[in-house]
């Protein structure tokens, strides 16, 4: 269990508090246990499954971060995470187990309401009450019966590359290298690309 000095910086982090980033705590509580300390370079590599509020918990508590090219994205939508350790090749995933915990009803549906605008002010005010109160179960929770370890086999990601940017022939901007589209040998940049192909 992270600090509650920790847990706010967390929070001012993502932005709020809610389920979401409680599940990447309790991911990160494991991966730190299992795998090691904070990544100040590339000495530990996540592989995340998904883009939730998860996430943002698991950059801010293990270091790993896209600007360092050790957070890989798979966009697969899944409550799972995979750990690397670069020093002797252990791996491991944590992936959610679905009966962990259930979900209150009521909050389902208020967060239903709020979510398509129609929520009234006291509405919204219970929904961020239950919100948090969800948040704090889900870190007064085991970790462990949050979700599931298991080691993996390698191979270990590839280490961040550095590459070459390319000007963009229509736009002029700059595109790193393997993001780059040739087209009647033209140079261009994705954006550019697909303009260039959209039918008229």
């Amino acid at each position: 269990m992270i600090d509650e000095q920790t847990l706010e910086r967390v929070v001012e982090f993502h932005g709020h508090m809610c389920p979401g980033l409680a599940m990447g705590v309790q991911a990160a509580t494991i991966a730190l246990r299992e795998i090691g300390a904070h990544a100040r370079d590339e000495e530990v590599v996540a592989v995340v499954e998904t883009d939730m509020c998860a996430v943002d918990a698991i950059q801010f508590l293990t270091g790993c971060t896209f600007g360092k090219g050790n957070l890989i994205h798979r966009d697969w939508g899944k409550n799972a995470y995979s750990f690397y350790r670069r020093s002797d090749g252990r791996a491991i995933r944590i992936s959610g187990r679905p009966d962990a915990w259930q979900r209150d009803p009521e909050h389902q549906e208020l967060f239903a309401r709020v979510r398509a605008g129609q929520a009234s002010d006291a509405e919204r005010a219970r929904f961020e009450e239950l919100h948090v109160a969800q948040a704090r179960k889900v870190l007064g929770a085991d970790p462990d019966t949050l979700y599931r370890l298991e080691e993996i086999p390698g191979p270990l990601p590839r280490k961040a590359r550095i590459h070459a940017t390319i000007l963009c022939a229509e736009c002029g901007e700059g595109a790193m290298e393997t993001r780059v589209h040739r087209l009647d040998g033209r140079e261009l940049c994705t954006p550019c690309f697909e303009a260039a192909m959209a039918p008229e």
